[in-house]
């Protein structure tokens, strides 16, 4: 009899605890009516049925938008959803709606609901605004967390910088960003032009939402996850914790030089806001500042640059470089990712298969995405971009945006006879140095860098 009155006491005791970690939760939708919300843009249907929201799918509509009428800052919310096969959705967070705004067109942070091949469920885009932030390419747990055909539960944790997703208990996004602090959370039925996607559905429910005590309420991280920051001149502190520091510190010239002096070019090259800029000298390689190198060398590394690209610009990131190799004109010799507005200028048609095209390993390899039918991740000219390069032994990665685009072994005999049929053919031992130089180029158009970051293995 003892041991059952004992039994007891644990049962209340965990139904009360229960009950008290639940007492932060808010419903956001209660399954009755959308008073609380406002339709944005489209014109899809959306209704409620057995205490679910409904979206149906509509031809020729623009993405359409169920959207709360209060703004949310810091929350943790957490969904259902349930997309038939073949529809796109997501669902919006500190996104905002201005008729001085694109005339009102929904924009901000949107966690991907998918069912497509590519698997970026769970995955961060910007709506109508910087596109991908955090693609799931660089997370294969997160791309297998989304199963088709059933209800899989969301969780976005949005506190300060920090933004999180979790699919069915699978964390898939790690993001740091401070694009936007406030705005809306509103559920996406996207457009579609395809008549046989035309009354299809996507349901949501259970949604409910927190906003207090959201410290405590965080869930551990997965280590497997990377973090992705877009936070400009400052590491984070995993950053920080995982062997990053700039390579460039965002004002002086610091660890930099001419590719063919010894000091940082007096002309061609300027420095503001954290911006480094080579400037525009109507398209002649290395002709007015010329090249720069770091002073230090590296081997295996991981080196993330932002860049940006004006209208018909080249430039490039090298590196392995050998400042003594080519003291004559032209730019110094290494590995090259290619930095080139593809639509304007020439040398995206020159090359062989697109191997000058933008994220290419130049002259050597194309850029193409490895994770995604949809071409390269390029967000466009006038936009910032990021260039990553991995380097391992002789393992060698490019990755535009997250997306890996170029894969090597610069040790193999493939890469050899690339080397043999490129203007590189006459460089002994290119790309196969143990060491070299990082390189920012001057090809005379006006490209500008920031966020220069690397980590050593």
């Amino acid at each position: 009899m003892r041991k059952c009155k004992i039994l007891l006491v644990f049962v209340v005791f965990g139904l009360t605890a229960t009950i008290s970690a639940q007492d932060n939760w808010e419903v956001l939708f209660n399954g009755k009516d959308l008073k609380n919300f406002n339709q944005l843009n489209g014109n899809a249907k959306y209704e409620i049925k057995n205490n679910e929201l409904i979206g149906t799918s509509k031809l020729n509509t623009p993405n359409s938008f169920m959207a709360t009428k209060k703004k949310y800052g810091d929350f943790i919310l957490e969904f259902e959803v349930f997309v038939e096969n073949g529809l796109n959705s997501g669902v919006q967070f500190r996104s905002i709606s201005s008729p001085s705004i694109m005339k009102g067109r929904v924009h901000g942070y949107q966690c991907e609901i998918e069912t497509s091949s590519r698997k970026w469920s769970g995955g961060i885009y910007d709506e109508a605004r910087n596109g991908w932030l955090y693609p799931l390419s660089r997370n294969n747990k997160g791309q297998n967390a989304f199963v088709p055909g059933q209800w899989n539960h969301y969780r976005i944790e949005a506190i300060g910088s920090i933004i999180r997703t979790w699919v069915n208990n699978v964390q898939c996004a790690n993001l740091i960003d401070e694009t936007t602090a406030e705005g809306f959370i509103a559920f996406q039925v996207h457009g579609i032009g395809d008549k046989s996607l035309e009354g299809k559905t996507v349901r949501w429910r259970n949604i409910n939402i927190q906003t207090i005590d959201l410290k405590e309420s965080m869930k551990p991280v997965d280590v497997d996850v990377p973090e992705i920051s877009y936070l400009d001149n400052q590491l984070t502190v995993n950053e920080q914790r995982t062997g990053w520091r700039f390579l460039w510190d965002g004002k002086s010239t610091k660890g930099w030089r001419g590719a063919k002096q010894d000091n940082f070019p007096s002309k061609g090259w300027e420095m503001k806001d954290g911006v480094l800029t080579v400037l525009s000298s109507g398209g002649e390689e290395s002709n007015n500042g010329g090249d720069i190198v770091t002073t230090d060398s590296f081997s295996d590394f991981e080196l993330s640059i932002d860049f940006k690209i004006t209208e018909g610009a080249n430039s490039g990131v090298k590196y392995f470089v050998d400042s003594e190799l080519n003291k004559g004109k032209g730019s110094a010799i290494g590995l090259e990712f290619q930095v080139l507005d593809d639509e304007k200028h020439p040398d995206a048609k020159k090359g062989k298969n697109g191997n000058r095209t933008v994220g290419s390993l130049y002259d050597l390899i194309r850029a193409e995405s490895t994770s995604s039918s949809r071409g390269k991740n390029f967000k466009g000219v006038g936009d910032w971009n990021n260039a990553r390069i991995v380097v391992k032994g002789g393992k060698v990665e490019h990755w535009l945006n997250q997306v890996k685009v170029v894969e090597f072994d610069r040790f193999s005999q493939m890469f050899k006879a690339l080397v043999e049929k490129s203007k590189y053919e006459n460089w002994e031992n290119f790309g196969r140095l143990p060491q070299g130089l990082i390189l920012l180029q001057d090809h005379g158009d006006e490209v500008s860098f920031k966020n220069i970051k690397i980590r050593e293995f």
